[in-house]
């Protein structure tokens, strides 16, 4: 079994201020069922220098795993809450997850600068 680069999931599990939606269907911690802690690790971290022609292979691959991994979802919400900056997570790059978290900080900004003007009522005149 190979390695994999991204083995802090198991301190992240244990930060209770950050957590992964549990999965009721398994006992152990989610990454455990992981199909990328199997086999494949390289497909999920880019080499030096590697050319983008090949970066983008890779990448594609790796999703293609990612899309067959009974985790991914929860695998991704992790990388989003790290935030994990490099590789292949949840089927979504590292470019991918920053255009994620930048939709998901402009939602806040637009929920709570709604809730804070409330619902406006028409004065009758």
């Amino acid at each position: 079994m190979l390695q994999l680069p991204h083995q802090p999931l198991q301190v992240a599990a244990a930060a209770p201020s950050q957590s992964v939606p549990a999965r009721e269907d398994q006992a152990g911690p989610w990454h455990t069922e992981a199909v990328c802690r199997r086999d494949e690790a390289g497909l999920f971290f880019a080499p030096s220098k590697e050319p983008t022609a090949a970066r983008l292979a890779r990448e594609e691959a790796a999703k293609r795993v990612c899309a067959r991994c009974p985790v991914m979802v929860e695998c991704r919400e992790h990388a989003l809450l790290q935030p994990e900056p490099y590789g292949v997570w949840g089927g979504l790059t590292a470019a991918e997850r920053r255009v994620v978290l930048a939709r998901r900080r402009r939602r806040e900004v637009e929920l709570k600068k709604a809730a804070s003007t409330g619902p406006r009522i028409a004065a009758a005149g």
